[in-house]
């Protein structure tokens, strides 16, 4: 199933993302995870994509066996990261040969001990190159990043918005969102997104609260601010961990409820590969969606 096809639906689409494990002890570890959640009725899962083979490998083994041996529906990450044409293509070949039919094209983080992207030789340099690659050899449904703060390599909007409306002209289907606190942020960028005639789709990227720190590292890598009350709070109980994750999945569900009240069209959870805070999550939710034929 394409998921743009599954965005037609009353039901707003859910979804998570997941990381692919370095191990096989972990890989089946997240195995169950996923198959955990498959209760609840998930419109599809992700699986992340990172640079070097053997984290692209996990990643289309991940995906081939959650859509295969669960019979949840996947959408793989790819990105322009350390990889020629010829290698993406042998990746999206492998992926449609295994029943794959949802990619989310990237152009990805410099790797690890870089302060910048760099193109690779005979690769692409930026994710609208992908995503035009993608649509002019293939069928995949395909989806795409923005950014409700605006990329942390671009803080000019406007700028940042030409940018996206060319990668969605390439051929993007769906758009989803890096992580965002205030749902302020989200409906600004939508409402910006439709005055530059961007029409897909947009799906909202919700990360409940973990850890302090952890959550400190991320918003600092992706560009998102952590509302000052929010921190607050958390800061206040950062030694307890069950006291932060306990205001997390509040903050993240009182989100999920304003979202849907708000004609969103999915929400999309970044897990960090648990389960825990998200199955949490959507049974407060869960009254809230049409029922699932």
């Amino acid at each position: 199933m394409r998921i743009r096809d599954a965005l037609n639906q009353p039901r707003p689409a859910l979804s998570f993302e997941f990381f692919p494990p370095k191990d096989e002890i972990g890989f089946w570890d997240l195995f169950k995870t996923i198959g955990a959640l498959k209760p609840l009725a998930p419109t599809y899962v992700s699986v992340t994509y990172g640079a070097g083979g053997s984290t692209r490998r996990h990643t289309v083994n991940l995906v081939e066996r959650i859509k295969n041996d669960l019979a949840i529906e996947t959408m793989a990450h790819l990105t322009c990261v350390d990889a020629t044409r010829a290698e993406i293509a042998a990746v999206l070949d492998e992926l449609k040969g295994s029943g794959i039919e949802n990619v989310l094209a990237l152009r990805g983080d410099p790797p690890q001990g870089s302060q910048r992207f760099v193109k690779t030789e005979g690769g692409f340099a930026f994710a609208n190159e992908l995503v035009a690659f993608i649509r002019e050899r293939y069928d995949f449904c395909i989806a795409a990043a923005c950014y409700p703060e605006c990329h942390p390599e671009c803080k000019d909007v406007r700028r940042d918005m030409d940018n996206l409306k060319r990668k969605v002209d390439a051929g993007v289907d769906i758009l989803i969102t890096q992580l965002f606190f205030d749902n302020a942020d989200f409906y600004a960028f939508r409402d910006r997104a439709e005055r530059a005639g961007i029409t897909v789709p947009i799906i909202a990227g919700i990360m409940p609260v973990l850890s302090v720190k952890q959550i400190k590292r991320f918003t600092t890598m992706c560009g998102a601010t952590i509302p000052a009350p929010l921190l607050a709070r958390i800061e206040s109980v950062e030694d307890d961990a069950e006291a932060v994750r306990h205001l997390g999945v509040y903050h993240a569900t009182e989100q999920c409820n304003d979202l849907l009240d708000n004609a969103v069209a999915g929400i999309h959870f970044y897990t960090l590969n648990r389960s825990t805070a998200t199955r949490a999550i959507f049974q407060q939710i869960k009254t809230r969606l049409p029922v699932t034929r």
